[in-house]
This record gives structure tokens, sequence and C-alpha cells, in this order.
């Protein structure tokens, strides 16, 4: 588990600070978008955002509290905040849990929710105010429509998450995101499309929709309509990215459940409108187990949906996430999972074992799998997938793919970029040779000429010419 770390200094002008804050962020893309309003919110209120607990006032600490191992290293993180600096405001998912932290951490200066923005800034004012000044006071924020405030991002400048939704409207058994983040609450279609054309003429190349059930985006409106430029959009995912689309960006979806209107999706995958990608979170192919879960499916229905899409588009890339050695999970049933891996071969997968939630209803399942039975289990899964990930970079190698640049190499002229197929920071990398010109967060043309387990290596052959139908600023 990695060691939590400040985030680093984003600058202010000197002339409106007067305090400085640091600050922690862990979790996931979705808290990592909490993060970025807190801080967007931070600096436009005119606080210092630096990079070390020496630095500053006051340090936030948002944090995740999905899993017992997340919550241990928010605990973690929080008491190193405290040990370093001394003055620590707490948000995040485990912030919906204060008596944890409290037992733990009585003396930080505040405890609130996921999402809390105003509960953080107030927390942040109490703490460290600042004088007030109406020039500035009524700036529009970042995320305000037409608004070209430059809010603060903790991704590369050519990639971004937008999330769509928060919470979810599933009683999964070993899940308490309802508990913590509430029911789906969808954003309405205008809004999304206005952030998402911000940050494109900001220089966003790739943008990843994420919420806890992409699938499910705007249920809870009732696909209610949203005025963008003169025409009402309707709250759905189909229209969202229908339109979406129309900016000339990459489009990556994460977190879709199967939905029957998912083939839409893939159909516009197969105009070329929609990076070829989905992120399918199914966590088991055993319909015993996926019924102790509180999931629908199994092996057969998962299997002819991947069949309907690759009918429809046969390069997708496909990735999803299990989880092996859950309650009652016989040897049987884990066989089924890894047969059902071998029939769909995914090329992304991935796997963890079983650990219990606090408040999951899991926890009250008889059938503990033991935790060596667990590890041998894991370590089979991932053999098999590995082995499945081996063949199936092995087949592009002589082939010609299209990356977005994310850092350079360790060689001189080295690059690692991300095909179609590849997700930051979850999925594989392509790892080219360049002439030296080629630039973090350049589109490029690689000629694939080797593979290995998870990444593939090659040459750029060209720089690939953006132009987005949104004008830059």
């Amino acid at each position: 588990m990695s060691r939590p770390t400040l985030l680093p200094t984003t600058g202010t002008s000197d002339a409106r600070t007067s305090a400085k804050v640091g600050f922690v962020s862990l979790g996931c893309p979705k808290a990592l978008v909490d993060s970025e309003r807190i801080l967007s919110s931070l600096r436009a209120d005119g606080y210092d955002l630096v990079g070390g607990y020496d630095e500053a006032d006051l340090v936030v600490v948002n944090t995740c509290g999905f899993i017992t191992p997340a919550v241990e290293e928010s605990l973690d993180a929080i008491g190193e905040a405290l040990r370093e600096n001394g003055r620590v405001v707490v948000t995040g998912c485990l912030g919906e849990r204060p008596e944890t932290i409290l037992a733990r951490h009585p003396q930080v200066l505040s405890v609130t929710g996921q999402a809390d923005v105003e509960g953080v800034m107030a927390a942040v004012r109490d703490a460290l105010p600042l004088e007030r000044s109406p020039f500035t006071t009524l700036l529009p924020t970042a995320s305000s429509r037409g608004s070209t405030a430059t809010p603060v991002r903790l991704t590369p400048r050519h990639y971004a998450y937008l999330k769509i939704a928060e919470g979810c409207d599933h009683r999964c058994s070993f899940c308490i995101i309802p508990k913590l983040r509430g029911l789906q609450a969808s954003r309405p279609a205008a809004d999304l499309l206005f952030e998402a054309r911000r940050l494109i003429a900001t220089g966003t190349k790739e943008l990843l929709l994420i919420a806890q059930d992409s699938s499910a985006y705007g249920n809870d409106l009732r696909h209610a309509t949203s005025e963008f430029d003169g025409r009402q959009v309707r709250a759905h995912l189909v229209d969202l990215v229908s339109e979406m689309a129309e900016f000339g960006a990459w489009l990556r979806l994460h977190y879709v459940y199967p939905y029957p209107h998912v083939t839409r999706l893939v159909e516009l995958m197969a105009a070329g409108r929609l990076l070829p990608y989905l992120d399918v979170p199914q966590q088991h192919a055993s319909e015993t187990v996926l019924r102790a879960m509180r999931r629908p499916g199994g092996a057969r229905s998962h299997l002819d949906t991947i069949r309907t899409w690759r009918s429809i588009r046969p390069d997708i890339a496909l990735r999803s996430t299990f989880i092996v050695g859950f309650p009652g999970e016989t040897e049987e049933d884990f066989q089924a999972l890894l047969d059902f891996l071998a029939e769909a071969r995914l090329d992304r997968v991935g796997a963890f074992t079983y650990s219990e939630v606090p408040e999951a209803d899991a926890n009250l399942l008889p059938g503990l799998v033991a935790e060596e039975v667990k590890a041998e289990r894991l370590a089979r899964l991932m053999a098999l997938q590995a082995r499945i990930s081996r063949e199936k970079l092995a087949a592009k190698v002589g082939t010609e793919i299209e990356a977005l640049v994310d850092d350079y190499g360790d060689l001189p002229g080295e690059v690692v970029a991300r095909s179609h197929g590849d997700a930051p920071d979850i999925d594989g990398a392509v790892i080219a040779m360049t002439d030296g010109t080629v630039k973090i967060g350049d589109v490029v043309r690689v000629r694939v000429e080797s593979s290995d387990d998870h990444d593939l290596y090659g040459s750029v052959g060209a720089v690939v010419p953006w132009r987005p139908a949104v004008p830059q600023w």
C-alpha cells in the first residue's frame, strides 16, 4: 500500500495568499474528482496550495472508506498529517463514519463527508480565516456554466475524469457505497457537456466518464432534458455520449453495467465516435456466488453479452474486476470463474481477495474462505489471465496503433503511452521509441514490435494532428 504524499504546489497570486493549505488525496478516481473540486474552491477563495507538511498552515486529507485496507490507509494518512503538521481537516468516504476517525484521532479539527466541498471550505475558513474581498469572492467557480476559470487538476493536462453521477442504487452485499455516498444522483446533461467542452478547450484530449454505475446515468432524473447550445439533451448515457463525441476527444467509459442500451454504445464505438473500451465490473461468474453478492447474471449471460458486443466491434477492449474468496465460494464456484475467463478472454482483469467491509451485509454470510485458500485462488486466476493477456497482446505485434503519450521513458527518446485499450493507472502501456520530438500529451501512431504479459513495445511513426471540434483557449 503506497504511502500518501501531499499533492504538488499549484500556485496562486501572491497578492491573495495569506494562508497555506496542504492536501492528501486517497481513493478511487471518483474521490480524485472530489479532491479537484475542493482544491479549486480553496484556490478560488485565496488559499495557497502547497506540497509539503512543513509549508502548510493546515492539511486536508480526503479519505477512502470502502474496504478495510483502505480504511487503515486513510487512518494512517491522517495520523501522519497530524504528526508532521498538527492541524488536519478530514473529508471523504471515511468521513461518513466520523466515530471511526475520532476514536483513533480525536485531535483532528473537523470531519466532513464525501463530496462535501462546502463542509471542507467552512472548516478551513474557520481554522484559517482570510480577509474577504468583494473583488474576488464574486468570481465564478470553474464549474460554472460559461466560466473560463481554470480548475485545479490532479491529472496531467491531456486527460481528465468526468464524474457524471454520485451514489448508487444497488445493494451489493459486499459494498456500502449507498451508505457512504447515498443513492444515485446524476448531473444534468447540459452541465456535463459544458464541463467537457471547457476541459477540451483547455487541452484535454481524453475524457474518462465515471460513476458508481455509469449505465444508470439519468435514471434518477427520469432522463429529464436540459438545454445545451439551444437544444434539449436527455440525461441518458447514450444521448450524453453521442453529444460529447461531437467534441472530437477520446471518450472512455468506466464502471459500466451491461444494461441493454450498452449495445447502442458499442455501435458508437463501431462508428469510431467512442473509444472501443468498456470497464464492466462483473465481480464473479458463478451464479451461486453472484446471488450471495446480490448481483445479477452469471457466466452464460456474461458470455452472451460479450459475444453481442464483439459481433458489433470485434476489437473492443474489455476490462473487468473480480472478487476471489467471497464467503461460501467453493472450489466448484471458483472453477466456474476460471472457465468463464478462459472462454471470455477479457483484455484486462483486476482481481482481489475478499475482505470484510465494515457494516456490509456480506459480513454475516457463512462459509468464510481461509486466507491461504484465497491467496492460492488469486494466484491461479492471475496466472490464467496473464497467459490470456500475453496471447492477445502478441497478436498485435506487426500492427500499427494509435496511442496517447503519458510520460517520458527511462531511455533517451522513449515515451510511455496508452492505446485505445488502456486506461490510466489500471491497464497496460505502450512503450515506444521516438526521434526525440514527441511530447507528453501527443497522440501518436506506433508500430508494435514486441509485447509481454501486459505491455506493448514499438516505435513512433508519426504524430497524429489534434483537431478537436472545440476552439482551444
